[in-house]
């Protein structure tokens, strides 16, 4: 149990967290990892209820979301984006307030996190952010408890992003960065470096004392002695614009054997919140081969952790619904 408790109530985005409370999420995130493998399923959840709102495409979230209920013995039901006409058909106000009545927790996938914030204003249970386009929070946990268990120390750690800075799970790990003491550098082309107000908010007088934030266009500064390289797309795959002009300046962003040599560490390891676009497999790689955002040496390497990044997604979110159930 948190010493902190966070039972009731919502998390949109990590800044609703402090130190302690992420700490102990992903502390029980890891215990209920160890339960599983041994097949142990304490059900702590039976008879209770999670509505699933996806408003656009998921994979691992949602996932994620239905078994780590249904291991704790609740039952998911996922909404199809057109049965819910937020705003459209019925107001958020009103929308919030049903699924309250018959939901005890509640998962939304937005493209703004207003919505979100609205529906948890109103539904008086824990509603969970679950993607929108400013935030990613439950990606993130996933992320610290994947650096914890490869014996990286939260505090002090020296994590490189590479790729578009003012991406949504960007600005969650400059969140958790400034809350757990992680020493995070941006390497981004120049334009695509995160809000000067994010920063100043995030990394100001009540950040933990050993955060750090690099923002730089140069992969060698970004990249030294980093003890985790992370990537991302660099564009949304439904964007509906030019991927061409908008991954334009990305092209020596790509992560390659040769940058991750630049850390001058032999076990950096990789991860990727997925998709990833490293190889000619998919549609979107053969229409837009200069997009891929990772070399495919490095993907299939065995530095590559973004498999265990995606299972912990389905162990932190286990737990954030039992502390705040």
């Amino acid at each position: 149990m948190l010493n902190e408790s966070i039972k009731g109530r919502s998390l949109i985005t990590l800044e609703d967290l402090s130190t302690g409370q992420i700490q102990e999420l992903i502390n029980d995130a890891i215990l209920r990892k160890q339960m599983k493998r041994n097949r142990v399923f304490p059900r702590k959840l039976q008879n209770y209820n999670i509505g699933l709102v996806f408003l656009r495409p998921s994979c691992r979230t949602r996932a994620s979301f239905m078994v780590a209920a249904t291991d704790e013995g609740a039952h998911p039901h996922v909404f199809a984006a057109e049965e819910l006409r937020f705003g459209s058909g019925e107001s958020v106000k009103d929308i919030a307030r049903v699924l309250g009545r018959l939901f005890d927790g509640i998962a939304i996938r937005s493209h703004e996190t207003t919505l979100i914030e609205e529906v948890a204003a109103y539904a008086g249970v824990p509603v969970w952010n679950a993607m929108s386009n400013q935030h990613h929070p439950t990606q993130v946990l996933a992320d610290l408890m994947t650096i914890k268990e490869n014996g990286i120390d939260l505090s002090g750690a020296t994590v490189a992003y590479v790729g578009h800075g003012r991406g949504n799970v960007v600005v969650s790990l400059m969140a958790a960065a400034a809350k757990m003491g992680i020493d995070l550098r941006l390497v981004t082309p120049p334009g695509t470096e995160p809000e000067p107000e994010l920063v100043s908010r995030l990394f100001g007088p009540a950040k933990h004392p050993m955060s750090r934030l690099i923002v730089t266009d140069e992969p060698e500064e970004g990249l030294d002695n980093a003890q985790v390289v992370y990537g991302d797309m660099w564009v949304y795959m439904d964007t509906g614009e030019d991927i061409a002009a908008l991954t334009d300046g990305f092209r020596n962003y790509r992560i390659t054997r040769h940058m991750m040599r630049m850390t001058g560490r032999n076990d950096t390891i990789l991860l990727h919140c997925l998709p990833s676009q490293h190889n000619l497999e998919t549609a979107f790689a053969r229409a837009h081969p200069y997009a891929m955002d990772t070399e495919d040496a490095v993907f299939e390497g065995p530095r590559n952790r973004a498999f265990d990044q995606a299972e912990n997604r389905m162990h932190t979110i286990k737990a954030l619904m039992l502390a705040t159930i």
